[in-house]
């Protein structure tokens, strides 16, 4: 029986590319300020990132008494579409003194 020829350019298609392997992941850092309320908070996540009442209400929690929660960790065109959907939000109707959205960061993971 003759052995079979393998070709090193020709794959058997397990192999995962070493980008596929190594994509850096980033954080996604909701900061605080004194300009919105946990309402706020708990319904932003809630609506941005589809978060449930009580994991949107430690994520207030958190950015309130730590000053930064990370709300998402993704590759980095999610990570900077998620922080531009916090910015764009809007300010918070409950409070006067609220003039815009909250601010978040990406760091990497």
């Amino acid at each position: 029986m003759p052995t079979p020829v393998v070709n090193p350019d020709i794959g058997t298609g397990t192999e995962t590319s070493q980008k596929e392997r190594h994509v850096p992941l980033f954080h996604v850092v909701l900061l605080d300020d004194d300009d919105h309320t946990y309402d706020y908070v708990v319904e932003m996540l809630s609506s941005l990132f589809f978060l449930g009442g009580e994991t949107a209400y430690r994520h207030a929690v958190e950015v309130d008494q730590t000053g930064r929660t990370i709300v998402i960790t993704c590759e980095l065109l999610q990570a900077e579409f998620a922080r531009d959907q916090i910015h764009g939000y809007g300010a918070d109707p409950r409070m006067p003194r609220s003039k815009g959205s909250m601010s978040a960061v990406i760091q990497p993971a």
